[in-house]
């Protein structure tokens, strides 16, 4: 896979506080525009049409132009310190990086 790629990250959890999550949410995405990322869309009531785990909560999706772009984004201190918010305020179950297919010749 190419890290030119454009990468998908999705990420899964349940809010149990929305007072700390909403400061996560206001400072998100000024560093996820940052690293070049795009907010695709979110959904609190996802349907799964096969397999025995549905995800519960909360699911997000957000692209990056490579994944040297979304690691940056992970590993930034400002996103690291905003994330205290989130993890203080979420139960999180997954937040993983999907590697897209590389441009065709």
């Amino acid at each position: 896979m190419s890290d030119a790629a454009p990468v998908h990250v999705m990420a899964n959890f349940t809010v149990h506080d929305a007072a700390k999550y909403r400061v996560y949410e206001k400072g998100f995405f000024p560093i996820l525009k940052k690293h070049g990322g795009t907010f695709i869309t979110f959904d609190d009531a996802s349907t799964t049409f096969e397999g025995s785990h549905p995800p519960e909560g909360r699911v997000v999706l957000f692209k990056f132009p490579s994944a040297e772009a979304a690691t940056a984004w992970y590993n930034d201190p400002d996103y690291q310190a905003l994330s205290e918010h989130r993890r203080a305020g979420t139960e999180l179950r997954f937040l993983t990086m999907l590697h897209g297919l590389p441009p065709r010749d």
